[in-house]
């Protein structure tokens, strides 16, 4: 048990860590309820275009590409870089256009750090993501045990670790227990770590859409009175949309309940109507929209990170807001923080001590701070631009137009949305 990790949930966060510890020679069990998936299984399912996409920082690229998962997404050209983001509202005046240039100066300490890409990020699908990470854990690894379609029954601390019973009987130990399973998370429950919340009564529309004009590697994202709605570059999947590419988008629409379940209703040709002119035509007409689905919006925010020899990552610790597409980058920047401490710790320790508590209050330290002030600040940009006082309108337009001219403001915004701080 010295050193053996046991990681449940094996969804983009968990599995990332499982493959950083491991290729680092660090002895890890990752535990996933769901069934593993056969080749033919993963091929139906990147037959079809999912119309949600993550918004990939730089960051999170950097710790794809660490452990190898990157180079399988870019083999499979399923990926749309973006190069530029438009931000501008509905009811008011100002634009904010964000590109690379904003975040690398030449005289800056790191400004040779992806100065030779011109990508803010990259969209992929969800699916993507998890095929490359399912292709990278298929590989020989002496230090990696993936148990799956096994629901975990019981968690006991030991004092020194944790012993995890599964529904098959088994029964496993080790000295760190990682809870990466989501926002129900089981594992932050049994720990009795108890969540900030917070009910936006609000609900998402998510669709995949094809417009008239082409993207032209930008996301985009108009803050309506009713709520931000985003269009997102997807990649070209069929050989129609590579003869005529950067047409496909993925939608990400917040709207009062009430109105979106209205929304909802409608027939397909009509909800297309009701995007465009909500877009302001910013693309021309919808040509066609696929894969309709929805989803309640809420945040949350666990009380502590860390208990003895247990931690919390990603959406078992935080859950934000959609506006600014950072929900997984800030999972994937937990991931890496919780990685380097595991690992500098482990080597001033003459490769003794593991995990200990000292190393994970370092780790919560470095996360949670900034992902409790990207929440509140995710929260406070809902209600500001949903406001409709005319006050906090005007102070509103002002605000955009004055960040818009100010290169330092504009940088800080750059540099918080690809994760490069």
């Amino acid at each position: 048990m010295k050193n053996n990790t046991l990681i449940i949930g094996g969804g983009i966060v968990g599995t990332t860590l499982a493959l950083w510890l491991s290729q680092h020679q660090h002895r890890v069990t990752l535990i996933d309820a769901r069934p593993q998936l056969s080749d033919s299984d993963w091929q139906a399912r990147l037959s079809q275009r999912d119309p949600r996409v993550y918004a990939l920082s730089l960051a999170s690229i950097d710790l794809l590409t660490q452990i190898g998962a990157w180079q399988h997404i870019q083999q499979s050209g399923r990926k749309a870089d973006y190069h530029h983001m438009q931000v501008w509202q509905a009811d008011g005046v100002g634009e904010l256009n964000f590109s690379q240039a904003d975040i690398v100066q030449t005289d800056a300490p790191n400004a040779n750090h992806q100065s030779s890409n011109s990508r803010l990020g990259s969209m992929v699908e969800p699916s993507v993501i998890e095929y490359a990470l399912a292709q990278m854990m298929a590989q020989p690894n002496a230090y990696l045990t993936t148990i799956t379609g096994q629901r975990v029954t019981s968690l006991d601390w030991l004092g020194d670790g944790y012993r995890v019973g599964l529904a098959d009987g088994r029964t496993l130990e080790g000295a760190l227990l990682v809870g990466a399973d989501g926002r129900g998370s089981p594992v932050r429950q049994a720990a009795g770590i108890a969540l900030d919340t917070l009910d936006y009564h609000q609900t998402a529309i998510c669709c995949a859409i094809q417009t008239e004009q082409p993207h032209h590697a930008t996301a985009r994202q108009v803050f309506l009175p009713t709520g931000p709605l985003a269009l997102l570059p997807l990649a070209d999947v069929t050989t129609a949309d590579q003869a005529d590419p950067q047409h496909w988008q993925s939608v990400v629409w917040t709207l009062p309940t009430n109105r979106a379940l209205d929304l909802l209703t409608l027939p397909t040709d009509e909800l297309a109507q009701e995007l465009a002119f909500a877009s302001g035509y910013v693309l021309g007409d919808i040509r066609a929209l696929e894969s309709i689905a929805s989803f309640p919006l809420s945040a949350q925010h666990a009380k502590t990170y860390i208990k003895p020899n247990l931690v919390l990552l990603g959406d078992a610790a935080h859950g934000v807001h959609p506006l600014a597409g950072q929900g997984l980058n800030l999972g994937l920047l937990d991931v890496a923080a919780l990685a380097d401490c595991l690992q500098q710790d482990f080597v001033r320790s003459g490769k003794q001590a593991w995990a200990g508590e000292a190393t994970l209050r370092r780790y919560e330290r470095l996360r949670y701070a900034h992902n409790a002030m990207m929440m509140h600040s995710f929260s406070g940009l809902n209600w500001l631009f949903g406001s409709q006082l005319p006050p906090i309108q005007q102070l509103r337009s002002e605000g955009v137009s004055l960040v818009s001219k100010l290169a330092p403001a504009m940088r800080f915004f750059s540099q918080q949305a690809s994760g490069m701080v």
